[in-house]
């Protein structure tokens, strides 16, 4: 098994002095074994496909891989005013990733229908032949380049078990599966051990989070906090601080057979590289727990 860091949990120190190749080498002398991109921050004048070739390369200097290419997308509302412009805008970023060598890719599915728009009052089950139809025709774009795809467990709208699966199951894909984010079914309230014993089949990739959680039924806690689904307070902490049953999901991921990579996302308030450091020693001996 092989442990990453998300370029999302160092998003605190970004600035002019501190890109996302720094992040690289803070994650290599962490002893991380890859890093991943949430999206490629590309330097004003620079080409994207030029400049993810000068990444690749300064990471292997470095002498850390790349992991997954995480991308936002949305078939329901995108920019380009249309699913296939979208599927287009994907199919260019699957061009990126293969340029940096990354054989896989995460890309969101909607935050859901806007109350703006004509189709105002729809949910799920009325998105759901759109994303799966987004979903597929990305899918077989990135098969041609030995890049897999996935849906996470992100963004509201499509983030508890049953409709990821739903998901996945209506693309019908071997290319095509699920990134699991242990920490962000809480999210919508779902027991994240439950559902990540509902994904586990479809497991490509694994991302490692935490959150601490206070009941709606309190007082607004404040700065730092956000609000689930359900309307519960929940604020980004390190791994194995919060409420999220790490343990128990890794267990439950190891008797479903999944032996492969998981990457720390790391949303907490604490300093960011302790709180990144700590956050991989501790996801470190959980795992070597299950295997003792």
């Amino acid at each position: 098994m092989k442990f990453g860091v998300s370029s999302y949990s160092f998003q605190r120190l970004y600035n002019e002095n501190f890109t996302q190749l720094d992040a690289a080498k803070e994650a290599k002398q962490m002893g991380f074994d890859f890093f991943e991109l949430a999206e490629l921050i590309v330097p004003e004048g620079k080409d994207k496909l030029e400049y993810a070739k000068e990444f690749a390369k300064a990471c292997k200097e470095i002498g850390i891989a790349l992991g997954n290419y995480t991308i936002g997308a949305d078939f329901l509302n995108s920019v380009t005013g249309s699913i296939d412009g979208e599927i287009e805008r994907l199919q260019s970023e699957i061009d990126v990733a293969a340029a940096l060598g990354c054989t896989g890719v995460r890309h969101d599915a909607t935050a859901g229908f806007r109350p703006t728009s004509s189709e105002q009052g729809k949910s799920f089950p009325n998105a759901l032949p759109y994303l799966i139809q987004g979903y597929r025709a990305v899918t077989e774009y990135a098969a041609e380049f030995g890049i897999r795809t996935m849906i996470e467990n992100h963004g509201t709208f499509c983030q508890e078990s049953q409709r990821v699966e739903q998901i996945v199951s209506g693309v019908n894909h071997p290319n095509f599966g699920a990134l699991i984010d242990i920490g962000n079914f809480l999210c919508a309230d779902e027991n994240p051990a439950y559902a990540v014993g509902r994904m586990a089949c479809m497991a490509f990739h694994v991302h490692a989070k935490d959150f601490i959680v206070k009941s709606g039924n309190e007082p607004d806690p404040g700065e730092c906090f956000f609000q689930s689904r359900g309307g519960n307070y929940l604020r980004g902490t390190i791994i194995g601080h919060g409420a999220v049953p790490v343990v128990q999901c890794l267990k439950v991921l190891k008797n479903n057979g999944y032996d492969g990579d998981i990457a720390i996302e790391y949303e907490g308030n604490e300093d960011v590289k302790e709180g990144i450091r700590i956050g991989l020693a501790n996801l470190k001996r959980f795992c070597a727990a299950l295997d003792a």
